[in-house]
């Protein structure tokens, strides 16, 4: 096992876990994705209302992420030229300016480019944000911080989301697209008590294992693939209430913030690497869950094992990957994971259920969880050598 990850002794004094940069790290983060969740759904509710129908909201969503990705690809050697705090800046400007477009008297004309622009800054700020809380951890206790940093992550998608959607159904956008530009914006007021790249507490030496940067993505890819799946597909579902539907998924969401804070502080103590396989087979049976679409019950009961397995399969990949590779390498690898597989998987589902219905098609999501086991041993092998 990696010495990074081996038990305590009984009486060593734990190391701090919070400083102010870290504190300030985690608001950024709390931030930028309040900016993001606040006109998540209310640009595709626009563009549609203005009569673009479907196919332009799926459009504004697919720049989005086209810009967050793309981003997250070069946030890397962004950081290593210019420093996190650079880089944090420019995406929260990327993120919050564009947001006042959403102000202008036909907004849907620029919709799109916000969206691409708001996307690029959305990706610079959760690859900053994630790499310098793996430098401002001290190793002993990376996997709890990192399951806080989830708890933070967790609130704005289950605050933010639903208070956008109900200021656009007021006619309240522009409110919407104010507080989203501000929030956006709010990290350039705290930078300067962010650490300089080389002020940044440094991680211990790291174990490169050659595999890890393929492994664990790939591993992660599966958890937020289905992920993906839920969010996009279990509100259409035939027989579900759109309050039950929506119940299910604040369940789901609740259950895998707590899990992850959980995951954390086991996985310093005995390895992180040992929740992978545990987490890959629990999220895979509740997903297996949806093929009973007829009972709440088993709906819940799925919802709660899916979101136990994915906050594990979140924090324990995302601490493998800090222990084996550089910082802002681990986080762009990480962030891309989850929204690559986040945005892949919708798109494959809704081809496959056309042809098998709902309960297969999530059936065979569940599957493809199970396909990441084997890899999973791989990488529990690798570290335990």
């Amino acid at each position: 096992m990696s010495t990074l990850t081996q038990p305590q002794p009984a009486t060593a004094v734990p190391a701090r876990l919070l400083s102010v940069p870290l504190a300030v790290t985690f608001l950024a983060e709390f931030t930028s994705l309040t900016s993001f969740f606040l006109l998540l759904s209310v640009m595709p509710m626009l563009a549609a209302a203005a009569g673009a129908g479907s196919s332009g909201a799926g459009l504004i969503t697919g720049s989005l992420l086209l810009g967050t990705v793309a981003a997250e690809a070069v946030a890397a050697a962004a950081i290593r030229r210019f420093g996190c705090r650079m880089v944090l800046a420019a995406g929260a400007v990327l993120l919050g300016v564009p947001a006042l477009a959403m102000l202008a008297r036909e907004p849907q004309a620029v919709m799109v480019s916000v969206s691409l622009v708001r996307g690029l800054g959305f990706g610079l700020c959760g690859v900053v944000t994630g790499a310098l809380t793996a430098k401002l951890l001290p190793p002993e206790r990376r996997g709890e911080g990192l399951g806080l940093l989830g708890v933070v992550s967790g609130v704005p998608a289950v605050i933010a989301l639903p208070a956008g959607v109900w200021l656009a159904g007021h006619h309240l956008a522009a409110a919407a697209a104010a507080m989203a530009a501000t929030a956006g914006l709010l990290p350039l007021a705290a930078i300067r008590w962010l650490p300089g790249e080389r002020e940044a507490r440094r991680t211990a030496r790291t174990r490169r294992t050659p595999g890890a940067a393929l492994r664990l993505p790939l591993i992660f890819a599966a958890a937020t693939i289905a992920a993906g799946v839920l969010d996009s597909f279990l509100p259409l579902a035939k027989g579900i209430p759109s309050n039950l539907s929506s119940a299910a998924l604040l369940v789901q969401a609740i259950t895998a913030t707590l899990s992850r804070w959980q995951a954390g502080k086991h996985g310093d103590r005995y390895g992180h690497a040992r929740l992978l396989i545990p987490a890959l087979a629990v999220a895979a049976l509740g997903m297996a869950a949806m093929m009973v679409l007829g009972s709440p019950v088993v709906i819940f009961a799925g919802m709660v094992l899916f979101g136990a397995g994915f906050g594990v399969i979140e924090n324990a990949t995302f601490a493998l990957l800090i222990e084996q590779l550089p910082e802002a390498k681990a986080s762009t690898l990480w962030n891309l994971a989850y929204d690559a597989g986040y945005g892949a998987g919708p798109a494959v589902f809704g081809l496959i259920c056309v042809r098998t219905g709902y309960p297969t098609a999530f059936g065979l999501t569940g599957a493809l969880i199970l396909a990441a086991v084997p890899v999973a041993l791989r990488e529990r092998k690798a570290v335990a050598s």
